[in-house]
């Protein structure tokens, strides 16, 4: 049996983006996050991370804050009846990285490798999955894996009619999009 999915940027998307967060203390949950999850997952979608992290890559945090980071944020979505099912992440940049990182990886959105991954770990059909992000890389990567929808959020970003076009929808944020995309399901 294939699964649905809605897969999730992080910064911009689930919590504010403050450039590089990696402390608890830092992250700030967007306004209705959980009750966006939680009625994709009332609808059966799984839900899954995939964000760029070339933090790890230029030496602002390692991966093991980034791992307590995010065993911490997936228990306050469990906190609310919300289960991650998988958090996938880019530590590469192609410029500005340290050497072990100074790679041009096929993970780093805009390129689809961390959605394959997840498509193929957790059998899901990109034909009926959602991809919400809040810049074009985003829309790219969902259409090079063939993820059906593609949905913008605005999130405080400043948007170019470059990122929005690559969008089959836009939104204020993640608390939006249900409404939106689940009313012709």
């Amino acid at each position: 049996m294939k699964y649905k999915a809605v897969f999730l940027d992080r910064d911009g998307v689930i919590n504010i983006d403050h450039a590089y967060v990696h402390k608890i203390e830092e992250f700030e949950f967007i306004d209705g996050v959980f009750e966006a999850c939680q009625r994709f997952i009332e609808q059966g979608y799984k839900i899954v991370v995939v964000t760029n992290q070339s933090g790890i890559g230029r030496g602002y945090y390692d991966e093991a804050q980034f791992k307590a980071l995010t065993d911490w944020m997936c228990a306050q979505f469990l906190d609310h009846n919300v289960k991650i099912d998988g958090v996938y992440y880019c530590p590469h940049h192609p410029k500005k990285a340290q050497p072990e990182y100074l790679v041009d990886c096929n993970c780093r959105k805009p390129h689809p490798g961390m959605l394959l991954q997840a498509i193929e770990e957790h059998n899901i059909d990109p034909t009926q999955s959602i991809m919400v992000g809040d810049k074009g890389s985003d829309m790219e990567a969902a259409t090079a894996a063939g993820v059906k929808t593609k949905v913008l959020v605005r999130s405080g970003q400043n948007l170019d009619e470059t990122d929005m076009s690559a969008a089959d929808l836009v939104c204020e944020s993640l608390s939006g999009v249900p409404d939106i995309v689940l009313k012709g399901a």
